[in-house]
């Protein structure tokens, strides 16, 4: 998609972001590390996505009221990156999903997740990357 001309040259979209913060989540299944390790390969393989490497998945200890700990889970993949952080006791997960491609079906990833970590509401931002990336190499 040409969006116009930057230094001479012909630019175009990067990718596309997008943010889901869920809310009202099973505290079992936000504090199951294997469930977020089964999401990060499943997504990627639902939609299309390329792992670089396994999904790796570690135990965050409480920090403070805020964070009283979760697991967070990320996949690089060939597109980007998908992330996962969840707070059980708060019954909240934060999760970004980016890829380099011009298009992600974005209802097919929140329908994924509220089944995943059973949300009961959803916060979604979805929105353009790299609205100046050159479509040619410049050097």
């Amino acid at each position: 998609m040409k969006n116009e001309k930057l230094g001479g040259g012909e630019t175009c979209t990067f990718g596309v972001h997008l943010t889901l913060d869920g809310y009202g989540g099973s505290p079992e299944k936000l504090n199951d590390p294997k469930r977020i390790e089964k999401a990060l390969i499943e997504l990627t393989d639902k939609l299309g996505m390329e792992r670089m490497m396994e999904p790796v998945v570690k135990y965050a200890e409480p920090r403070n009221i805020k964070d009283s700990g979760g697991y967070s889970g990320f996949v690089m993949i060939v597109e980007s990156h998908i992330s996962i952080h969840t707070f059980p006791k708060k019954r909240f997960v934060s999760i970004d999903a980016y890829t380099c491609k011009d298009i992600m079906d974005k209802d097919t990833v929140v329908r994924y997740f509220k089944k995943m970590f059973g949300l009961e509401d959803t916060e979604v931002q979805f929105f353009k990357r790299g609205l100046k990336f050159p479509s040619q190499d410049l050097v």
